[in-house]
């Protein structure tokens, strides 16, 4: 051991090592020094992600109890169209495909085709939101409300909340083609286009169970 190494570390208990790897420069890797800002942004974010997941899990558990809970009146086999269902599911999946397109331009720094992927994401997310926005006012307008039944209670409170997410999700969208093109491919930027991929990809995820769950089963019952 050098004097240099031995004056750092006295006692051999690894210090030196620890101090020449900063020295170095941390890499994030367990050489020494915090992890990269991407990293800890991308950790964060899926901390939060989870306990998204953990919410959504308590309104399945609730509808899965209170599917049958009609209280007399329509199920979900007299109020569901499959077909407008079957449209709102194709968009959001191909969304999610447009938003990944987004994230491959990104890679490549290309502003024309990140915008653009961006934009036929929001639109088909406004679409996903409009057709789900109808089919709210027809089971109103046909007497069947929230206050209804436990059943319909539950549908609301489960498809309604995912629907506020992808509202939010499509504000969020706006505002990082703004900073796009005003601030360009930014760490800082690219960063939040990451946390945005992860949040599109997730409220996908969600959608495919709540189509399982509440349209598919939901039909048979």
């Amino acid at each position: 051991m050098s004097a240099a190494v031995a004056e750092l570390d006295p006692y051999k208990v690894g210090r030196a090592r620890a101090a020449h790897a900063l020295d170095r420069g941390a890499t994030g890797h367990g050489e020494g020094g915090p992890a990269s800002k991407w990293v800890i942004v991308g950790y964060g974010f899926w901390i939060f992600l989870l306990s998204d997941i953990v919410m959504f899990s308590c309104f399945f558990a609730a509808h899965a109890v209170l599917q049958t809970a009609t209280a007399g009146g329509p199920a979900g086999r007299d109020l569901f169209d499959p077909r407008r269902v079957a449209i709102e599911t194709g968009c959001l999946l191909l969304s999610s495909f447009t938003c990944g397109m987004a994230a491959v331009a990104t890679q490549v720094r290309s502003q024309v085709w990140t915008q653009a992927s961006l934009l036929v994401t929001g639109l088909l997310g406004a679409a996903f939101l409009g057709l789900e926005a109808l089919d709210f006012i027809g089971m109103a307008a046909h007497g069947a409300g929230p206050q209804v039944s436990a059943f319909l209670s539950s549908f609301f409170a489960l498809v309604g909340c995912h629907g506020l997410h992808v509202t939010a999700g499509l504000l969020w969208l706006g505002t990082m083609m703004a900073q796009v093109f005003v601030k360009g491919f930014r760490g800082d930027v690219l960063r939040r286009l990451l946390c945005f991929n992860l949040f599109w990809h997730t409220l996908d995820i969600i959608w495919v169970a709540i189509f399982t769950m509440v349209y598919l089963i939901g039909q048979g019952r």
